[in-house]
């Protein structure tokens, strides 16, 4: 025992007077955790939020293209530029604009007419979009589906030309292909609009149409009410997880290194057996791994406010499981690793693969449905996820148990290949 904590207390000294090594472990993950969980925080103040750039061409001037152009304009979330064909194609094309929207010459009359007597001739609202954002794209498409709907409805049902578009769509009532039992209920219907009293255009926002008869009320569920998705929290979840991995490398490479250097043949002939070299190593690996995970999570709370919203026993146990199984990753490496300069690419891109599938970088619900299922054979899954249930999904300590139990699952398996394939004699 006096060896085996000699031997742990030696590593912890070395790390610490590691300039590179603390800059590496402790400031590189919170500077990357910080970037990626500005950009992608769901609890950003509104007035930080992007907004979606749409370039709206209006070809037609008329009353209800106005109305969409104002309403597009007002709408949350969306910055409306009245742009000229040309110039709209052309930075959409160069990504500086996620959507451009056409409206058409005679838009607004023919969607009238389309309005109220269907069948052909609806005309053709427009949308190009880089190919890039066609999730913007979405967004736009559904916004100007209900604005259309409500400006164009407004212009037949009370604007300048309601009356011309009835008194036509009465003209060709008896032409057209409308059974006759439905003539006359259209005809009252038509003749109505020709009466209605007009609303002096609507080029003004608000100024009558059909809107959407409902409203949504959104509501996140997670264990505390009002808890919203945190994407600073979940950053530093994944770099930790992917930087404490980086630290059990090096754990791995450092042995590799005093095989190089002769140290295993002096640890032979010593009283020290290899049990303690590998326990001592992984020990002094999994505590400085804690002390990262730790300190980025402080690092959040006072910078960020992430709080532990779950079970502070959960967290624990999740950073001590995670902890071990980083030394038990860097005990492998240094047991199935032939040199320290072959062994460090091999595991680098091991370990990059890991935490890319774990979720690491981006959330899992971006996978594809196929894949986080098979994600969860990665114990980087199953480390970020948990930390993300302790963070701020506020879950229990039962959030925890499965995903500690499944760790320490793989520290064994990592802990029992590093024994049994490391070798004294190893020249």
């Amino acid at each position: 025992m006096t060896a085996f904590l000699a031997l742990v207390v030696k590593d912890l000294l070395l790390f610490s007077r590691d300039r590179r090594a603390l800059v590496m472990s402790f400031l590189a993950p919170i500077v990357i955790a910080s970037f990626f969980g500005y950009v992608f925080s769901g609890s950003r103040q509104p007035k930080d939020a992007a907004r979606v750039v749409v370039a709206l061409v209006d070809e037609d001037a008329g009353a209800a293209a106005k109305t969409i152009a104002s309403k597009l304009a007002a709408t949350a979330g969306i910055e409306a530029r009245p742009l000229a064909r040309d110039e709209a194609l052309a930075q959409v094309r160069t990504g500086k604009i996620a959507v451009a929207a056409i409206l058409p010459k005679d838009f607004g009359a023919r969607a009238g007419r389309a309005f109220l007597r269907g069948g052909a001739g609806k005309p053709e609202l427009e949308i190009h979009y880089d190919p890039s954002k066609s999730a913007e794209r979405q967004m736009v498409e559904g916004v100007l589906t209900g604005i259309v709907m409500e400006a164009v409805s407004a212009e037949v049902f009370g604007g300048a030309s309601s009356a011309p578009l009835a008194e036509e769509a009465l003209r060709d009532l008896d032409a057209g292909a409308t059974p006759a039992e439905l003539r006359e209920p259209l005809r009252a219907i038509l003749r109505g609009v020709t009466k209605l009293p007009k609303s002096g255009g609507s080029g003004t926002p608000g100024s009558g149409g059909m809107s959407v008869p409902f409203q949504t009320k959104a509501q996140a569920v997670t264990a505390r009410a009002g808890q919203q998705y945190d994407g600073v929290a979940h950053s530093f979840a994944g770099m930790g997880v992917q930087f404490t991995l980086f630290l059990g490398i090096e754990a791995g490479v450092a042995l590799l290194l005093q095989r190089k250097r002769g140290l295993w043949k002096r640890f032979r002939s010593s009283p020290v057996s290899r049990f303690t070299l590998l326990g001592s190593k992984g020990a002094s690996a999994a505590i400085c791994a804690a002390a990262i995970l730790i300190v980025m999570f402080l690092f959040a709370r006072i910078v960020f406010g992430v709080r532990i919203q779950g079970s502070m026993a959960g967290f624990a146990m999740i950073v001590a499981a995670f902890s071990l199984m980083t030394a038990a990753f860097g005990l492998s490496i240094a047991a199935l690793g032939g040199s320290a300069e072959a062994a460090r690419p091999i595991a680098v891109l091991v370990t990059l693969v890991m935490v890319m599938l774990g979720g690491a970088w981006v959330p899992v619900f971006i996978f594809p449905a196929w894949l986080r299922d098979a994600t969860l054979v990665m114990p980087t899954r199953w480390a970020v996820d948990a930390l993300d249930a302790m963070t701020w999904r506020g879950l229990g300590i039962e959030a925890a148990v499965a995903p500690t139990l499944v760790l320490l699952g793989f520290t064994a398996a990592f802990a029992a290949l590093a024994l049994a394939r490391f070798r004294w004699d190893a020249d």
